[in-house]
């Protein structure tokens, strides 16, 4: 059940139609921005599951209107849900080592599944998950018999880094900085200013997982099976884009009936707060567009068939 957001933690700015919700995960309380859209009933759910040292807000994005997937999305008929994964927002202070991947995975599917069971019973779900928050997605969507779930859509993430080990330490300075960012031109002006809300101290138990990710998503995603797209950034540094990277990464998405690759050009890792954003959730939600059709398709009647042409 989602409701109001509590009391004593720093307010967001946020967009016009977007409000705080506090949602009942199995007891732990996972805090969010949720859109919806003015009139009738969803398309689909869209839950957006934001990456390490950043929270919920990262989709909200108040440097410039075109940035916000929350606002976009609610005017294109979709919801919107941004969670705060567990270890942020309201779940920070009864977690503050966060959690590793797997338990993260079936806090965030009850979350959902309160959510959905109480606000949009029956509409179809696409993941979207950017940076850890993909991993995060992945986890989710592996082994999990949901007959509404649409798809994985991610963006800031691979399979083989392309740092050393070194590099993946907190506290790296300017270096890190380039990593998660990129040229700054990729961003509006106001994005540093106005992101002190959006980024949030990175749970140690969610660090300790990070350099572990090529063994455990060798377990984890040939288990998808719902369709994936993966999207790069043009400045995206911290993973591998060579052709064997990619052939590596998809060729593990074994399972997923459908698997699309897509690179984004005059973005940084951070693709939802930059210039870029908007392309890049356009293109997010016409992939939620085209699961849809896919599972209308899936599920039509013989008789709802069109008659062969000639």
């Amino acid at each position: 059940m989602a409701t109001a957001a509590g009391r004593g933690r720093q307010p967001r700015q946020l967009s016009p139609g977007v409000r705080p919700v506090t949602l009942d995960a199995d007891g732990v309380a996972l805090s969010g921005l949720l859109s919806e859209p003015a009139q009738g009933p969803p398309r689909a759910v869209i839950v957006a599951l934001h990456g390490g040292g950043m929270n919920a807000g990262y989709f909200d994005g108040q440097a410039h209107p075109d940035v916000s997937l929350l606002t976009l999305g609610a005017r294109l008929g979709y919801t919107v849900l941004a969670l705060d994964r567990p270890g942020y927002g309201a779940s920070a202070a009864g977690l503050p080592g966060g959690q590793r991947l797997g338990p993260q995975a079936t806090t965030v599917r009850a979350a959902i599944a309160a959510f959905t069971a109480a606000h949009a019973p029956g509409t179809g779900t696409l993941l979207l998950g950017h940076s850890f928050g993909a991993k995060v997605a992945f986890a989710v969507a592996a082994d999990w018999d949901a007959p509404a779930l649409l798809g994985v859509d991610v963006s800031g993430c691979g399979r083989r880094l392309a740092v050393t080990a070194g590099r993946l330490r907190p506290g790296r300075g300017e270096g890190l900085r380039r990593l998660n960012w990129g040229p700054l031109s990729l961003y509006p002006s106001d994005t540093f200013r106005m992101s002190r809300t959006v980024v949030a101290p990175m749970p140690a138990r969610e660090f300790s997982t990070v350099a572990g990710w090529l063994r455990l998503s060798g377990a984890i995603l040939p288990r998808v099976r719902v369709p994936v797209r993966l999207t790069f950034a043009q400045h995206e540094a911290w993973w591998g884009r060579e052709d064997d990277d990619l052939a590596d990464l998809t060729g593990q998405l074994s399972a997923a009936p459908r698997v699309v690759v897509d690179h984004l050009p005059h973005a940084g890792h951070n693709i939802s707060l930059g210039w870029a954003a908007r392309a890049y959730h356009l293109k997010a939600l016409a992939f939620a567009e085209e699961c849809l059709t896919a599972r209308a398709h899936r599920t039509m009647s013989p008789r709802g068939t069109p008659p062969p042409c000639g």
